[in-house]
């Protein structure tokens, strides 16, 4: 099972190229984060985030239910380790979209787990996007524009870096990111020893 995690400034368009990608490849199997933050436009319980309060968000952490957790403007996030079981189950490969936090915490629990970064093309075009949304102040979105610069400097930390100037260009380079790892030798050795023994003698 291949494991991909997808982060991103907010307004990177990370989201939609997430969902894009979803669509068009069945294999794959989104891991819907936990939050303590409120639902946003037509966000849905279960599908963009599993909402749950405070307190029962501190309960799973005393339980060590999370792979990773991160407290980011004000909210918990977080990724369920149930996620791995059941995308192994299904025969699934998994999608994580979250924080950078997120992100270094997961890959140092799951180190093969593959990390992609996406990048607007320049902080004018992040913030026309921030502002395009129209869903948040102008004290957030400056807010989330001063963590976009931190987020960025970390971009040596991934694996993959695309560049989200045009949306279609990204998301062919993202679907053939997962394609190609998902024929990385490590991943398909089990696969690959039958067909060495029909060459033995």
């Amino acid at each position: 099972m291949a494991i991909f995690i997808v982060s991103a400034p907010s307004g990177s368009g990370k989201s939609t190229l997430v969902s894009r990608l979803l669509s068009s490849d069945a294999g794959l199997m989104f891991s819907v984060s936990y939050t303590t933050r409120p639902p946003r436009g037509h966000e849905v319980d279960g599908l963009s985030y599993h909402f749950v309060s405070r307190e029962d968000f501190q309960a799973m952490i005393a339980r060590n239910e999370f792979l990773e957790w991160a407290e980011v403007f004000g909210n918990y996030y977080g990724t369920h380790q149930g996620v791995l079981e059941q995308a192994r189950a299904g025969g699934k490969d998994l999608v994580l979209d979250i924080d950078v936090q997120g992100a270094r915490q997961l890959k140092s629990r799951i180190p093969e787990a593959v990390t992609i970064f996406v990048l607007a093309p320049s902080r004018e075009v992040l913030e026309q996007r921030l502002r395009a949304r129209g869903e948040d102040s102008g004290e957030v979105i400056a807010r989330r524009l001063r963590d976009a610069a931190e987020e960025i400097r970390r971009y040596k930390d991934y694996d993959y870096v695309l560049i989200n100037r045009d949306l279609a260009r990204s998301d062919a380079l993202l679907t053939a990111i997962v394609r190609a790892e998902r024929v990385r030798r490590t991943r398909i050795e089990d696969q690959i020893r039958p067909i060495l023994d029909t060459f033995e003698v």
